[in-house]
């Protein structure tokens, strides 16, 4: 896919970095991409002091203006009332972006668009702004976070779903589950930067001082930490196994006070992206500790990849997503089976089988998975455009003729 305008509704562009920024930055290398800064998909509360502070973030982020964070890459935080479920919010919110839009199309040059959501609830854009082609990619079931409104998000959802030309989805879970709206639904599976997170394996990488000097074994967990990290699993691996550091690199958004209160338990914080490789290289084991719920099948976890591209044995909990990998990772059920898993992983793991998982990763990197996204959807443009042609060609050929005299 070549030489496309793609204005895409995302995520936070600041956020650590997902599916959506991985995508987007492969698209950027060959299309003009405009990212669009999250339009909320829940009603903030007042009394946190995260959400204030985005809602700061926000007003500063509008008032500078589109900011050119690649060659061929712009991010812009649109101005919307943050009511994503509000009849009367929605239809402010609707004239606001159709106005910025069409301001931020002149201003960059931007005619003839794809629009593109990672977010379910854009339904009210979709149709509206003139784009040629309307592309839904679901990376997750939405509707199950606690922190939003069920009915409301499903009900955005559907008519994304129905609204969108093409959806993807990351897993076979997700694709079954929006499938039943959107017949053209396919899978779309992550990616990972293979060749950043194999320099784990460099002899030039160096574990971050801060967890160099940790007694071994390492066992190491990075992302946010959120409702869906089982800290209970975490607490019990800690107590039984006191000669172990448990390392946990990532944003603390929930309470973690009883991990704290661990002394073998280590917080580095979030990191940047790109230093993520050297931290792996200091874990002797990566483990994604993820609570067993609802959400759990619709789960798909890029520190898999990650983790397995910088040659770590992978320790998880139940996910379907990485069941498929098994030949790579190990699987428990329960805290016990957690546990004995860890230590089958330290007693089996050397320099070979660390060699082999990253190789086995390598065909799995965003740039061939982006490459086939981006032919299914010239494709689609290739039909969408047959289909109005014909259209017109019928229309033509039914209006009457002009009387001559």
């Amino acid at each position: 896919m070549h030489d496309q305008n793609i204005i895409c509704f995302a995520k936070d562009w600041s956020e650590d970095a997902t599916s959506n920024h991985h995508v987007m930055l492969e698209l950027a290398k060959n299309n003009n991409v405009l990212w669009l800064n999250s339009v909320s998909t829940r009603v903030p509360t007042l009394t946190s002091k995260r959400d204030l502070r985005k809602i700061w973030q926000k007003l500063r982020e509008f008032h500078r203006g589109p900011a050119r964070v690649r060659d061929r890459l712009w991010v812009y935080t649109p101005l919307v009332l943050p009511l994503p479920h509000f009849a009367p919010a929605r239809e402010v919110n609707r004239h606001i972006l159709r106005l910025t839009l069409s301001w931020l199309r002149r201003q960059l040059g931007l005619k003839q668009f794809q629009l593109w959501s990672f977010l379910p609830t854009v339904a009210d854009y979709l149709g509206q702004i003139g784009q040629s082609l309307t592309v839904y990619y679901c990376v997750d079931e939405w509707s199950l976070f606690s922190n939003v409104n069920k009915t409301g998000v499903q009900e955005e959802e559907r008519r994304v779903c129905e609204r969108a030309d093409l959806v993807f989805a990351v897993n076979r879970a997700l694709v079954q589950s929006k499938r039943q709206w959107n017949s053209r639904t396919l899978l779309a599976s992550h990616g990972v930067d293979h060749a950043l997170f194999a320099s784990a394996l460099a002899d030039e990488t160096q574990i971050p001082a801060t967890i160099a000097q940790l007694p071994r074994p390492v066992i190491g967990f990075y992302g946010t930490l959120q409702t869906w990290v089982d800290k209970k699993l975490l607490a019990n691996l800690a107590t039984r196994h006191p000669e172990w550091s448990l390392v946990l690199v990532g944003q603390e958004l929930v309470d973690t006070a009883a991990l704290r209160s661990l002394p073998n338990v280590h917080f580095a914080g979030r990191q940047p992206h790109a230093s993520l490789p050297a931290y792996c290289k200091g874990f002797d084991v990566g483990v994604i500790p993820y609570v067993i719920d609802q959400r759990s099948a619709f789960v798909s976890p890029l520190k898999m990849r990650e983790y397995l591209s910088a040659g770590l044995p992978v320790v998880s909990t139940r996910i379907p997503e990485v069941d498929q990998y098994a030949e790579h990772c190990l699987v428990a059920d329960d805290v016990d089976g957690f546990e004995r898993r860890i230590i089958q992983a330290l007693g089996e793991d050397d320099i070979e089988r660390r060699r082999r998982r990253s190789s086995a990763m390598r065909a799995e990197g965003w740039e061939e998975k982006t490459r086939i996204v981006g032919e299914h959807v010239m494709e689609a443009l290739r039909d969408k455009w047959q289909i109005e042609s014909r259209t017109v060609r019928a229309s033509s050929a039914q209006a009457p003729s002009a009387s001559t005299t």
